[in-house]
């Protein structure tokens, strides 16, 4: 029989992996951070909730490691170069943007009868921030204009000041506040941070320069690092996360953001420490206190008035003294109001210190969670529209020779694919051969008898390749899935360009089904999905949809000439749609790029226009092309994932979903590994551009 609250710490430890594991997968369905998950199911089971399991040891152990991982992390993601770069703007508003929260935030508390310590720790609480939705600016391409760049440098003091509060203030409380008290806080941290900023440095760079570069043992050096700064902190009597902070910090430019040392440190963080913590934050929250206590309502407004109000002027102030537009100014301010790292931990060590009291958590875990929703809403909104107000650049190609890939699976789609690609296939790339591929579960129970099936199918490619005269390379690939095979092959044989083929089934709830979801998801190459029900020189009309802000993503040129490239083979007439952009400024964009087929502009009002004003005049011979976004990005509309399923069943009898290349990483620094959503806009907020 089961006692609750439950003891046993392999049914505990199954449980937490059950909520890390479903956790975020319901969370991303939601379109809601990938914080609240963890926070949320520490609530519902945790010693306030059903009580199935109680915030013991192993949760505060785990927990404890999480916070030390999630301070560390936040260290190492702080951009220095940013801050260096733009030094007045980020020190000015860090400072703004901490100390108007911190002295909204301190007064509210006092007005509530909070002691001077507990109140300027509420405040320093308020007055940090968590750069959670820097993942969004970037994939948007607004990652480097002056006022995000403002934002991004100046966490680095909300973070440093948070927890230069919280070791001073839990100092204060745990000593008597003399002169002597002073004193040595004051010598002692000097000291200590002299020592990790200095000694830590100087030691890795001769740990890196030496070693072997062992994955392991790289990690367990970083670990020790960590775990050590966290001791000394406490020895000399401040808070472990201070010394996990400056951990960070001291080892910034050692670990690189993308490198495959961040990347296991990450990974272990998110897959296990961190979610630890969050678990064991919720499990805090005492729900009955809101009803109980009307206090905590309070206390619950005043934090959320504090930061809302105080990040709003700072960012106001910020932008009039740099004459940054509204636009911008929306987007620092959303950047700048979630709260989840240094909030956490400011709170969590308040508490069980006795600076904050039950009511508080329950206002701090509220106003987490509500900010954590607004503020990547606010960064995707006015992020859109800062993207579109910035004037279009030419981006800079750095591409190896065109090298396309087909992967196949039905012999009779082989013939229209390679003939697709040899069209599309630029003239300074001729030398490159073509790369039909074939990939083969290693799952199977005979591998070599689905290996030769393979082989045999890909003959058809090779038949159709000599008779056009075109090089070929056969790669078939074995590999847990298909999408994993077609990955492997696109790295090893450097591959730009996937064309691929859609039976226009849907075979999960997604777009195009699981292996062209994944596929397109992972990776930031020029991918065509294509249904080609008619022969390819038959075509005499090409249409173009493009969506409303494609002309700012990165490969928007290069993919107008392709689709060019391929009219003018086709010996056929190019129409084009542009979804509420303007006709003088796609049509400049159309005369820049060569080859100059006979080309026609139309503006379309909308989405909802497109299909009942203008899908009555296609053809069945009309070779469709839909200027397609990732999601997330610029262009991006809820549209562009039903639109292939409706061409399927009209007239047109081909048509091709074209994914323009992307940028080659987006930059997640600033989120501390926390998930955000690709897209949190409604319906209707996408339907206003």
């Amino acid at each position: 029989m089961i006692q609750f609250p439950i003891e046993e710490p392999v049914i505990i430890f199954a449980i937490a992996m059950l909520i890390f594991f479903l956790s975020p997968l319901l969370m991303n369905k939601l379109r809601i951070p990938g914080i609240v998950g963890p926070i949320l199911a520490g609530v519902i089971i945790g010693p306030n909730g059903l009580n199935l399991l109680e915030r013991d040891q192993t949760i505060v152990l785990l927990g404890t490691v999480g916070l030390l991982f999630i301070i560390f992390i936040a260290g190492l993601e702080l951009d220095l170069d940013g801050f260096k770069k733009y030094r007045n703007r980020s020190i000015l508003f860090g400072s703004l943007s901490f100390n108007i929260p911190l002295i909204l935030g301190t007064a509210v508390s006092l007005m509530l009868g909070y002691s001077l310590l507990a109140s300027i720790l509420i405040g320093s609480i308020v007055g940090s921030h968590t750069l959670l939705a820097y993942p969004i600016a970037s994939r948007l391409g607004v990652s480097r204009n002056k006022a995000v760049t403002t934002a991004v440098g100046g966490t680095l003091l909300t973070d440093t000041f948070a927890l230069l509060v919280l070791a001073v203030i839990t100092g204060a409380a745990q000593g008597q506040l003399s002169y002597q008290f002073w004193i040595e806080m004051i010598i002692s941290l000097t000291v200590f941070v002299f020592i990790v900023l200095w000694g830590t440095p100087i030691i890795s760079r001769w740990y890196f320069r030496n070693s072997l570069n062992d994955g392991v043992a790289n990690f367990t050096f970083v670990m020790v690092i960590l775990f050590i700064s966290a001791c000394f902190a406490v020895l000399i009597n401040m808070q472990p996360i201070i010394g996990a902070f400056l951990a960070g910090l001291a080892l910034n430019r050692f670990v690189l953001d993308h490198g495959t040392l961040m990347n296991r440190i990450r990974f272990i963080g998110n897959a296990l420490f961190i979610p630890f913590f969050l678990l064991s934050v919720g499990m805090l929250m005492d729900l009955s206190v809101l009803f109980s206590n009307p206090k905590a309502w309070l206390v619950t407004i005043g934090v959320l008035l504090s930061v809302f109000i105080g990040k709003w002027l700072a960012s106001f102030l910020i932008s009039k003294i740099y004459n940054y537009s509204q636009t911008e100014r929306e987007v620092v301010f959303g950047l700048t109001i979630p709260q989840a790292a240094a909030t956490l931990a400011s709170t969590l060590v308040g508490f069980e210190v006795g600076l904050l009291d039950q009511a508080t958590v329950n206002g701090v875990i509220i106003m987490i969670l509500i900010t954590c929703f607004i503020g990547p809403y606010l960064v995707e909104k006015h992020g859109r529209n800062l993207a579109l107000k910035e004037d279009t650049k030419e981006f800079e190609v750095k591409q190896g020779p065109e090298r396309i890939l087909i992967p196949l699976s039905n012999p009779k789609t082989a013939q229209s694919l390679m003939s697709l690609s040899f069209m599309i296939k630029q003239p300074n790339g001729e030398d490159q051969p073509l790369y039909p591929l074939t990939v083969v579960s290693k799952n199977v129970k005979s591998v070599e008898a689905e290996v030769a099936k393979a082989e045999k199918m890909l003959e058809h490619a090779l038949t159709h390749a000599s008779s056009a005269e075109i090089p070929v390379r056969l790669v078939t690939k074995v590999d847990n899935n298909v999408t994993d095979g077609i990955i492997r092959a696109i790295a090893e044989e450097r591959i730009n360009t996937i064309v691929m083929g859609w039976n226009a089934e849907r075979s999960s709830n997604k777009l195009f089904g699981s292996v062209l979801d994944r596929l397109i998801e992972q990776t930031n190459h020029t991918i065509l999905v294509t249904k080609l029900d008619h022969p390819l020189n038959m075509t005499s009309r090409v249409v173009l949809i493009i969506p409303f802000g494609a002309d700012h993503k990165p490969g928007f040129k290069e993919a107008l000439r392709r689709i060019k490239m391929l009219t003018t083979k086709l010996s056929a007439t190019l129409l084009v749609y542009v979804i509420k952009g303007s006709e003088s400024i796609y049509e400049r964009h159309l005369k820049e790029v060569k080859p100059n087929p006979p080309t026609i502009v139309q503006r379309v009002e909308g989405w909802t226009a497109l299909q009942e004003n203008y899908s009555g005049d296609l053809k069945e011979d009309d070779l469709v092309i839909i200027l397609s976004a990732r999601r997330g990005t610029v262009a991006w509309h809820p549209k562009l994932e039903e639109l292939p399923k409706q061409l399927a069943v009209i007239k047109p009898e081909s048509f091709i979903i074209f994914y323009p290349r992307e940028e080659l990483d987006i930059d997640v620094r600033g989120a501390k590994g926390i998930e955000v959503p690709k897209e949190v806009l409604r319906r209707k907020d996408y339907d206003g551009n």
